[in-house]
Parts: C-alpha cells; structure tokens; sequence
C-alpha cells in the first residue's frame, strides 16, 4: 500500500478522533482502512454494510473535511464493504491483467461467504464437511449436493463457499450460482425473446452449477421441465451441482417426481438451528471480524435470547453496537435488553408448539387431543389429524421424525403425506383454505 496514503489517512483520524466520542470513533472509524487514491478519489474499506450506511450519513463530511485540512484539497469518499484480509487479495487481482474473469460469474459469488469465515458447530458439522468434499473433488464426491435446512442457517453461505474454493483453487472454471427465482425469470424472458439457446448455452455449458432455494420450483411445469434437462445434461458431463432448500426433497410439494428422485442421487445434508456453543462462537467471530469490542457477558445474553438463526443473532449484534454508538453509552447487558427488547418480547410471543396446535386444532372440530394421536383412521379424526401436521411443519422447527412422535408416534412419512396433501387441496378447496386461516389466527391468539 502507498506509505504517504497510509500515513496521510493516519493523520486524518486523528483530527476526527477529536471531533467524537471514544465509542463512536471505535465503532465506526477505527475499523476503516484505505485502499487507493486516484484523481482525488479515495477509495475506503469498510468491514459491512450496515457500517457503509451510517458513514455515508453521518461520518462522510467529516472525513472529508479532516483530509481538506490537511491536504488543501477536496476528495471524493468511496466505502468498499470489505475485510481486512481482501484488500491486498483484491489489489493483486488487479494487477494480473494477464487473468480474464468474467464479471458476471464474479459478483454472483459474496466475498465474505468462505469456508475459513464460516463457524462450524454440530448443528452444521456434516453439512461443512459434505460441502469441503464436494469443493476439495467437484463432481468427484458427492454429486448432486443437496443441502437443506431453515432460513439464515448458513445454506448459501456454504454453497458460495464451494464456488470460491473452487475458483481459487482452479480460476478458469465456470462456476455459476443463481437462485431459483432468477433461473425462473431468465427463463421466462428467454422464452419471451426467443433466446432459448443463449439460456441453454448459460447453465450447460459450465463446470459448478449452485442453485439456491430450489424449492420455488414447485409448481412451475416449465421452470421443472428446464431444470431437468440441464441437470441431466451437466450430470451427465460429470459436471459438479449443488442444491439448498428449506426441506428435503421428498417434502417439497408439487415437486416431479423424476426431479426429487435426482435431487436424492448424490448426498442428502441438513443444518438445524445452532446449539449455545455455536451461537457463541457465530457471535466472538462476528465481533473479531468487524473489529467490535463487545463484553463476553453481552454475547451470552444475545446467545441465550436469539436461538433461531444467525442472520438474526448477527443482526442483533450490530443493533447493539449501533445503539451503544447512537446513546454514547458503553456496551452492557442492560443495554443490550434495552437494544433487543422489541425483538426478544415479539419473539417470546410468537412461539408455537405442537401442543398449541393439538389443542386448537381438536377444540375447532370438536375433538379430543387423545383423538389426535389415537390409531383411529375415520375421516372425522383422519382428516384433522392431517391438518394438525400440516400446520406443525408450517409452524415450528420441530423435525419430521419429532411431529410423528408428538401424534401418536408416527413415521415421518406419514407426516410428508398430510403436509402434501393438506398442501394440494389448499390449491382449490375454499373451505380448507378459510379453515387453515381461522386456526392460524386461533394458533397466534394462545
């Protein structure tokens, strides 16, 4: 880096250090890094976004004015969301004009979504492992990968792990990651401009296919019949294809068949929830990365409050650090349950269990709970049983194997079949639809 940019930029923040309080210089301005200046255009690393939004609002005239005063001249501030550790990447990336890369295929991958970023835990264990596999031997391991698991678990952030290890382990493979929503609409639009051969050409003629949340597929008969044959034609190159959804395959309603049989070709790995340990690890190597001094008591608090995910529990990190810096109060427990209160009470009040359900379910078709998980198949009781199911896989994170055991002890194959079916006849039954919504209000009402 340029020694008279490092110490000009050394300069300057020291003249803003004077102009804050302590814990909004640490928290906004010591974790900025400069990377180049070009034409009075100085470029400034930023650790996220979050971070980007409040310099550009409230910090960005200040920084100009610090380096007017002591350079006479008026720059123009870009903040670049990125780590410490990539600057230097990046910066040698541009100098070796020698390696063609191809933009689109670039961006599509997040530069923070790594392998050595990502906190393993035995929530995520398997799924880590199957996805290192998969990027250490592409279409060599496990091919397809189908990983699974609720929102903000850490799907797409292993998916783009498997793509950047395998970039940079081979640059000129033709690695292409697309949600299924945006597989749909270039489609469509393919379709509608007669571009067919263009789209084919995209998704076929590549190395690693990533496709996210496949699961909006569903129901989509030409998306399906697409996404077919460009599975079979990359399968069949021994070409490398990975998958993540919110459920397995076999519980993805309105799913072909001939699809959900391929999906299960290869290896099957979920992630559940993180444990206390894991969250506490998710929440030290947040903080180290985005160079937050935050007490280790306020990290058990947030971990003990946020179970869910960890976009959630990351969120509430940084609404903390934002709150301390807004208050110009330090960091505290007490601070923290003040930061969180709206989401911590909304959470606590919208937990629903199986028992809720059962209850709610069996008072709206006037039965018992017992009726509910008794080996009675009349359709008075078979029907509702279904429908509790139903709403116990819509409604908590319990497992499939889980919700069986609560109704009677069931197989978990008897769950997917009232999920689907329940699923299909809400399609174009009225009277199950204006059901489903009255017990859903009865549900949240507990």
């Amino acid at each position: 880096m340029d020694t008279h940019l490092t110490e000009t930029w050394e300069k300057a923040i020291n003249i803003i250090k004077g102009e804050l309080t302590e814990v909004s210089f640490n928290t906004w301005i010591k974790s900025i890094n400069p990377i180049s200046l070009e034409n009075n255009s100085l470029k400034l690393a930023v650790p996220n976004d979050f971070t980007k939004g409040i310099l550009e609002s409230r910090y960005k005239d200040l920084i100009i004015n610090a380096l007017k005063l002591l350079t006479s001249k008026k720059y123009n501030i870009d903040f670049i969301v990125t780590t410490e550790e990539k600057i230097e990447e990046t910066n040698k990336k541009i100098e070796k004009s020698n390696i063609v890369v191809n933009d689109e295929m670039s961006t599509m991958l997040n530069p923070k979504y790594t392998f050595d970023s990502f906190v393993i835990g035995n929530s995520n264990r398997f799924a880590h492992a199957a996805s290192l596999a998969v990027a250490e031997a592409p279409a060599k391991a496990y091919n397809p990968l189908f990983i699974y698991g609720g929102v903000g678990l850490g799907k797409t952030h292993l998916m783009h792990a498997i793509g950047h290890y395998i970039l940079d382990n081979n640059p000129k493979s033709q690695v292409v990651y697309v949600s299924s929503e945006k597989f749909t609409n270039e489609l469509i639009n393919s379709i509608k401009d007669d571009k067919n051969v263009e789209f084919r050409n995209k998704y076929r003629n590549i190395d690693i296919l990533l496709v996210d949340d496949i699961q909006f597929i569903a129901g989509k008969e030409r998306t399906q019949e697409e996404f077919f044959h460009t599975f079979n034609a990359l399968y069949e190159a021994n070409k490398q294809i990975i998958i993540s959804s919110d459920r397995p395959p076999k519980e993805i309603p309105t799913l072909e068949d001939r699809l959900r049989s391929r999906f299960e070709w290869g290896l099957i790995a979920d992630i559940q929830a993180p444990d206390f340990e894991t969250r506490m690890a998710i929440l030290k190597k947040k903080a180290d990365v985005e160079k937050l001094n935050i007490p280790n008591e306020v990290m058990v608090y947030i971990a003990t409050k946020i179970k869910s995910n960890i976009r959630e529990l990351e969120g509430a990190l940084i609404r903390i650090v934002a709150f301390s810096s807004l208050t110009n109060k330090e960091i505290s427990v007490d601070l923290a349950s003040e930061a969180l209160k709206d989401i911590i009470s909304s959470k606590q009040t919208k937990q629903v269990t199986i028992d809720i359900i059962q209850e709610v379910v069996a008072n709206y078709y006037n039965l018992k709970i017992e009726d509910l998980k008794s080996s009675r198949r009349t359709r008075n009781i078979a029907f509702p049983r279904q429908i509790a199911m139903y709403l116990s896989r819509k409604l908590t994170d319990m497992s499939l194997p889980k919700i069986g055991e609560e109704f009677g002890g069931r197989d978990h194959t008897t769950v997917i079949h009232a999920y689907e079916k329940i699923s299909n006849n809400l399609k174009k039954d009225e009277s199950l639809q204006n059901a489903i919504n009255e017990l859903n209000k009865r549900i949240n009402q507990k």
